[in-house]
């Protein structure tokens, strides 16, 4: 079982109607060259825009998540569907949702933005705030704490499980085949890593084409996904409190951990210099692209940006949120640090590592001062 659902009852549930015409607003997103600086000159990257796409990119994991669910008999006709988000998943769901006919129950947490909280409840979402993150796991803890309680209040509810589920990963084999056929030949992929799944499963598809792809993760600091310590994270998107089990490791050539403020300045680089831009997994995966891109010269870089900007005018783009947060885009680092694995030092700024380990599986190595690390 992929996702988690009560014991069945004798409720009995007028089925809502579906609406499946939707299904072919799915993905079908444009392949675009971003040349802007990022920070400096680059000799430009191919960037996929899921964030022109119905319900984002993350759609593409929601609608597989409910059909693998209904398919196997764990999600009922018209059950109510119980997740957890930071935002981005819960409009898949949302799209989801009304797609397939359930109804959708999100548990948010107080940094939920006020426009995401509007937009959600405006698709007809029911939206449960948590006021607190718990002492161990942060806003991730807490909110899956409400998601059990809901789960125990809701007959028949599924809870996809989004960071451990395979019809996560499943969901993108169609962004895989896009971007294959939208473009003749890729040296680098990078990806935005939160809940694993995207980068998972558009890896697989694309190596059986190109056998040679590079793989690089991008990663939030104070997120805990490659081995960096838990911390607080102004970035919500991508990074994360827990260890996802999609997330595949062994994929990877590389990771770079980006702080926020370089996120901004490049989410806003990108909004003046290429028109398209997002919010901090775009920004982010961008500044890491472009340095790709600048290293490996005459390579065919891609990434993917999983939303656009609307979600964030009033965090990435708005000059008094930044300033309050210490986020000076004039600071932000224009090439990463070096570290020789994840825990040579704690990541702050950017900073990348050629070595690649699942936290749960390899013991962590003897840490060195940064001194000690060129």
């Amino acid at each position: 079982m992929c996702g988690r659902r009560l014991m069945p009852t004798t409720v009995v549930r007028p089925a809502a109607r579906d609406r499946r015409e939707l299904l072919a607003l799915l993905g079908r997103t444009p392949l675009v060259r971003i040349t802007a600086d990022l920070p400096g000159p680059q000799p430009g990257f191919w960037a996929k825009l899921e964030g022109l796409a119905a319900g984002g990119m993350k759609a593409r994991a929601a609608v597989s998540m409910l059909l693998g669910a209904r398919e196997r008999g764990e999600l009922l006709p018209g059950a109510p569907v119980v997740e957890s988000t930071s935002g981005t998943l819960g409009i898949g769901l949302a799209f989801a949702g009304q797609a397939l006919g359930h109804p959708v129950v999100l548990v948010g947490d107080r940094e939920l933005e006020p426009s995401m909280r509007k937009l959600l409840r405006t698709h007809g979402v029911r939206l449960e705030i948590v006021d607190r993150p718990a002492a161990q796991g942060g806003w991730q803890a807490a909110r899956l704490a409400r998601l059990h309680e809901l789960l125990a209040e809701l007959p028949d509810a599924y809870w996809p499980d989004q960071y451990n589920n395979p019809d996560n990963t499943a969901g993108y084999a169609s962004l895989a085949a896009e971007l294959a056929g939208q473009i003749d030949h890729l040296d680098v992929l990078v990806c935005s890593v939160g809940t694993g799944g995207h980068s998972a499963g558009i890896i697989g598809p694309l190596r059986r084409r190109w056998p040679a792809l590079r793989l690089i993760g991008v990663d939030a600091t104070g997120s805990t996904i490659f081995g960096q310590p838990a911390r607080p994270r102004v970035m919500r998107g991508l990074g994360s409190s827990i260890h996802p089990r999609n997330v595949a490791y062994d994929a990877f050539d590389e990771v770079h951990w980006i702080g926020p403020a370089e996120a901004v300045d490049s989410c806003r680089q990108l909004a003046r210099h290429s028109f398209v831009s997002g919010g901090w997994s775009t920004g982010a995966a961008a500044r890491v692209a472009a340095w790709a891109a600048r290293v490996h010269p005459g390579a065919a870089v891609a990434t993917v940006f999983p939303d656009g900007p609307h979600r964030y005018l009033d965090t990435v783009y708005d000059d008094d949120f930044t300033a309050a947060h210490g986020l000076d885009p004039a600071t932000a680092a224009t090439r990463p640090v070096e570290i020789a694995h994840p825990y040579a030092t704690e990541a702050v700024g950017w900073v990348r590592c050629a070595r690649v380990t699942d936290p749960l599986q390899a013991a962590p190595l003897p840490t060195y001062s940064p001194e000690e690390n060129p």
